[in-house]
């Protein structure tokens, strides 16, 4: 879908810059224009990235399992 209608950026992009390291909308701001004519698209664009940053966050929950049977070693 389209999230940016002025520049014509879709969720797929934002998704993508996450991918490539984006981390705020300052980041998608100065990668692909989201935000900068009408500002409109600024909290979609934001909630778009973070939950695609969080998605792809590892999990700390193999790590905890993995220090628990350390322990018990």
């Amino acid at each position: 879908m389209i999230v940016c209608v002025c520049r014509r950026v879709s969720d797929q992009q934002i998704r993508q810059a996450a991918a490539e390291g984006a981390v705020s909308l300052e980041c998608l701001q100065f990668e692909l224009g989201v935000a900068t004519q009408c500002g409109r698209c600024a909290d979609c664009a934001s909630r778009i990235l973070g939950d695609a940053r969080a998605a792809s966050a590892p999990s700390s929950l193999p790590m905890a399992h993995l220090q628990r049977a350390e322990q018990a070693a």
